[in-house]
């Protein structure tokens, strides 16, 4: 740099939080437009129906089955706007939501077309803002700050550029929030949904941030929000209000600090572009609970199709695996998990199969199953690994 110039002031940061709107709805919508506008559930395990159903498009709204019909063990995946408003949320049973929206349409679920969708998306985004963070099928954050018209309007340019060139290219509407760190950004991407833009500047703490309830901070569950409320603290801005200090003596040294820092809307958290998955996994909740033994059959199958899938999985991403494990929950809810090392990497189905296999034989099957998962851990790429094997044979030590 020449003498004497003073280098320019590094831009303020704004980071994107991107959010699909109700994705996998959404998606099914695509398919079956009829449905717009009412209450849809997606949700269960794979029915027998669900070929049929596929060829569907122009079937009569009275003709889709109703969530009130459903018998079973399922819980639901998403449900649309209009399921909501009667209290349906994702991850509850599909039973308890009977009672609440017996009127809604059941969809099951489709998680090949939710990936296309959320493939098309995602490299949408990249094409606009290439430092993308992936944070699962339906959501991301992306940093602004560098990308040419980034910072106008705090965003908002970018942001609805991205929103619209989504839309054109899936159907898809997404809610986008822009804030100086990622942990603003995701809670401004609930403000406006759906199909809607929030862009929050530092100077908007105190007006927007702090009068949210304190369980809105990404980081705070249900058991920490009930503490904090016993302690008469419900929103952000009374959580800003206590020392750091009074937060570390009855949440602990790091998470009391860290709540500190969040509910100061302080985060520094960077854009990640690139992370390495642990490991890869698939499991499925059966529709009635499983007897090991009168329900052999039937369970030998699933098992054997998650293996397979789950080894698709790893090849389609390129990693292998030496750690193989199973999970499974009981009708008492129980969950017991049991892995084991394998001598090599693996993506094979067969291998997979086998060794889960062997760590199902390390569980008593006495009660009855809601729920059966296998897990590859341990996960590396096949180069990486003969680069391994190549210093080992040169140098004779494995650094």
């Amino acid at each position: 740099m020449l003498a004497g110039l003073t280098p320019p002031a590094p831009l303020p940061r704004r980071i994107a939080h991107l959010d699909m709107d109700a994705f996998y709805a959404s998606v099914e919508l695509l398919r079956y437009p009829q449905l717009k506008g009412l209450p849809v559930v997606i949700g269960g395990g794979r029915r027998r129906a669900d070929s049929v159903l596929a060829q569907r498009e122009n079937l009569p709204v009275e003709a889709f089955p109703l969530l009130g019909d459903y018998v079973g063990r399922g819980v639901i995946t998403t449900a649309t706007y209009a399921a909501r408003a009667f209290g349906v949320g994702s991850a509850m049973g599909m039973m308890k939501a009977a009672k609440l929206c017996p009127q809604a349409i059941l969809l099951p679920v489709d998680f090949d077309e939710y990936r296309r969708f959320s493939r098309i998306f995602k490299s949408t985004i990249l094409e606009i803002a290439p430092r993308m963070e992936d944070r699962g099928v339906d959501e991301v954050y992306a940093d602004f700050t560098e990308v040419p018209g980034g910072q106008r309007e705090g965003g908002r340019v970018l942001a609805r550029l991205i929103q619209r060139t989504i839309f054109e290219r899936t159907g898809l509407t997404c809610s986008i929030g822009v804030a100086p760190n990622k942990l603003i950004a995701k809670m401004a991407s609930e403000f406006d949904k759906p199909n809607g833009i929030s862009v929050v500047h530092e100077a908007d703490l105190q007006s927007r941030i702090w009068p949210l309830p304190a369980r809105k901070i990404n980081g705070i569950g249900p058991k920490a929000d009930a503490r904090l409320q016993a302690l008469g603290i419900t929103t952000i801005g009374e959580l800003a209000a206590k020392d750091r200090a009074w937060l570390v003596e009855r949440f602990g040294r790091a998470y009391g600090a860290w709540m500190h820092e969040a509910a100061w809307g302080r985060d520094n958290r960077p854009v990640v572009t690139e992370s390495e998955p642990v490991s890869m996994s698939r499991e499925t909740t059966f529709d009635r609970d499983l007897h090991a033994v009168r329900d052999r059959a039937e369970l030998s199958a699933i098992f054997t199709q998650l293996c397979e899938k789950l080894a698709e999985d790893l090849q389609r991403k390129g990693y292998v695996g030496k750690t193989i494990g199973v999970k499974l929950r009981f009708d008492d809810f129980k969950i017991v998990t049991r892995d084991q090392t394998i001598a090599q990497h693996t993506a094979d189905a067969r291998q997979i199969r086998q060794t889960a296999g062997q760590c199902l034989k390390r569980v008593p099957l006495e009660r009855r199953l809601r729920l059966l998962g296998v897990r590859v851990g341990a996960l590396a790429r096949p180069g990486e690994l003969a680069e391994r094997v190549e210093m080992v044979d040169t140098t004779g030590q494995l650094f």
